[in-house]
């Protein structure tokens, strides 16, 4: 089960990103007074009653960006939005409610997923009387805070632990099978491929770029294994999307890659990547799941090509993504439609694996005994231990003297390695790296516990 996911939304300047920092305990996101400061999505893992949640700060909804970025910072709001199992909706006591404030509420109608009222800057106690206005927007269990007075923040975190998915302990997932998102650019042949699993004409097929506007699940079985492909429409550029039903069909794309377990991406073996293509690549990669290159129509590709220079190809185009195996298919006739189907299997048994906290730190310590971290000023930055904390991706926290002083490449490095020897070879892996709490590190000068490099 993924870490859920809790965003952070409203209005410009009440103090979203105040209290972001404030929940987090650190300072990460800028801060001020100055409307539109935060244009992309922040992200941090939070801790609290042994269950951990991603906290997502987000942009000012309303704001008119000064740079021309109105519909960039739109997009990454819907993208928190819309990825969220919780939504914190930010108001502001001392300025009271505004009409923006119920824009931002009616933009939250219809979504299924709890949300808290959080009234901030509420300073002193005798404020809290004026936070009871903003019930008019009937949305969410109202909760009072200052990130300034550090008012009431255990309380919203308790509020948020209570609204959270149940544990992965607590559910029984419906046999729906694995669901495999098919996306692509337009006239890629992913409807064919669909109706070349399903046996039958369930997909309208033509050879008209963009049939297909809207996503369609389609459940079918191989050698007794349930699967559930999801067929989607072709995306355009952003700059392309000019009708309601192009604007509709990219954002049911997306929607299906999020719900999806393994995405297959696929490519014309006749066509070069295209901008469409690393746009796609880009959103499988933000949300972090495993992805198959399906190069399709391999039966119109001269003989006498070998396959090794579509592998060259991609790789190049898709560095960050060496990992995610590639697959040659004709999906009209099904040549090598089992063995990929075999292929995403595994990788979603992959991304389902978990190891023990002990083979993790094994693996970390032979990784750092390798090729330990560079130093940063005068002294070398300890790593300490380090578990997995969740599923789908599998997610890895690790427990360091100072996150700051682990570099980017050396995380990768980490990341590369656990790949390596780890039962995760060709998913996404999320790793965070996070400071050790006060009484860890008493722990530690106790004689009850110890730093790998020491």
């Amino acid at each position: 089960m993924p870490v859920p996911q809790v965003a952070i939304v409203g209005r410009p300047n009440v103090g979203k990103s105040s209290l972001f920092n404030w929940l987090a305990r650190r300072r990460l996101a800028i801060v001020d007074n100055f409307e539109g400061v935060t244009r992309d999505r922040m992200t941090t893992l939070i801790e609290a009653d042994d269950r951990f949640f991603e906290l997502v700060d987000t942009g000012g909804m309303g704001v008119e960006d000064p740079d021309d970025l109105t519909s960039d910072v739109r997009h990454q709001i819907d993208l928190a939005i819309n990825s969220a199992d919780v939504i914190l909706l930010v108001v502001d006591v001392q300025t009271g409610l505004m009409p923006l404030d119920e824009e931002v509420v009616e933009r939250l109608r219809g979504l299924e997923r709890p949300v808290i009222l959080v009234a901030n800057k509420a300073d002193q106690q005798h404020q809290d009387v004026h936070a009871n206005e903003f019930q008019k927007l009937g949305r969410g269990r109202l909760v009072t805070v200052s990130t300034l007075q550090n008012r009431n923040r255990d309380e919203l975190i308790q509020t948020i632990v209570d609204r959270l998915p149940e544990s992965e302990d607590d559910l029984v997932a419906p046999d729906t099978g694995m669901k495999i998102a098919i996306v692509g650019r337009r006239n890629v042949g992913k409807s064919t491929f669909v109706n070349t699993l399903a046996e039958s004409d369930r997909m309208i097929v033509s050879e008209v770029a963009g049939t297909t506007r809207d996503s369609v699940d389609v459940r079918f079985e191989i050698d007794g294994q349930t699967f559930m492909a999801i067929d989607t429409p072709g995306l355009r550029k952003r700059k392309s999307i000019r009708t309601d039903l192009d604007y509709y069909g990219s954002h049911r794309a997306q929607r299906s890659i999020r719900r999806a377990d393994v995405v297959l991406m696929f490519f014309d073996a006749l066509e070069k990547t295209s901008r469409v293509d690393k746009q796609l690549v880009g959103y499988i990669m933000e949300h972090h799941k495993p992805v198959i290159f399906v190069v399709n129509k391999w039966d119109k590709v001269d003989k006498e090509v070998p396959t090794e220079r579509w592998v060259k190809y991609l790789r190049h185009q898709f560095t960050t993504l060496s990992y995610a195996p590639i697959a040659f298919i004709t999906g009209q006739t099904g040549r090598n439609v089992k063995a990929l189907l075999n292929h995403a299997a595994m990788l979603y048994k992959q991304s389902q694996s978990r190891v023990s906290t002990g083979e993790l730190n094994r693996i970390i310590r032979a990784a750092m005994d390798q090729h330990p971290p560079a130093m940063y000023q005068g002294r070398r930055p300890k790593i300490y231990y380090a578990t997995q904390v969740s599923t789908e991706p599998p997610t890895v926290v690790v427990m360091c003297s100072d996150p700051k002083a682990i570099t980017k490449d050396y995380q990768r490095y980490l990341v590369g390695w656990m790949r390596d020897h780890l039962p995760f070879g060709e998913v996404p892996i999320k790793m965070y790296m996070q400071q050790r709490s006060r009484a860890e590190a008493k722990a530690e000068r106790s004689g009850q516990g110890r730093p790998y490099d020491q």
